[in-house]
């Protein structure tokens, strides 16, 4: 099953400040909705354990997460893919780019992503609802963190 999803979200930040929050693993792993691991493992990856509940299954994904792209401090885009054992296993990228505007930063998403397994048979509605949440969650956690 395929999703798309997009976004933007004002920051009352720097675009350099922006930037460097969004290349740090620590902000990155308090910001991200059941992250129990994200260690850098050379410049522009990292591994990733995080742990997800969608409707009634709940997995833990061990995975790898990628940087490319990189147009400091413009965007990047970041990829990623898991494994959640029997729930089957998510894949994806999102393009991330900042802008100056109103006194700080605005920054746009665009995400596509491929889930497997039996996430993908909870139906499209369920997972779009649950998608949205995570990354509602996300730029709120991440907002609180850029602002200090």
């Amino acid at each position: 099953m395929a999703m798309t999803m997009n976004g933007e979200v004002q920051l009352a930040a720097s675009r350099e400040a922006v930037w460097a929050k969004l290349n740090d693993p620590e902000v990155l792993k308090a910001c991200i909705p059941g992250c129990e691991e994200l260690e850098k493992t050379d410049e522009t990856s990292f591994r990733a354990t995080a742990k997800m509940k969608v409707g009634p299954v709940s997995a833990r994904f061990k995975g790898r997460v990628t940087l490319s792209d990189l147009d400091p401090p413009n965007g990047y885009k970041i990829s990623g893919e898991g494994e959640g054992g029997v729930a089957g296993f998510a894949k994806g990228g999102a393009t991330v780019a900042l802008t100056e505007k109103d006194g700080g930063t605005l920054l746009s998403y665009n995400v596509e992503a491929q889930i497997g397994g039996k996430l993908a048979q909870l139906g499209q509605r369920l997972i779009n609802g649950a998608a949205k949440k995570l990354a509602d969650e996300f730029f709120a956690n991440f907002g609180k963190a850029v602002q200090g």
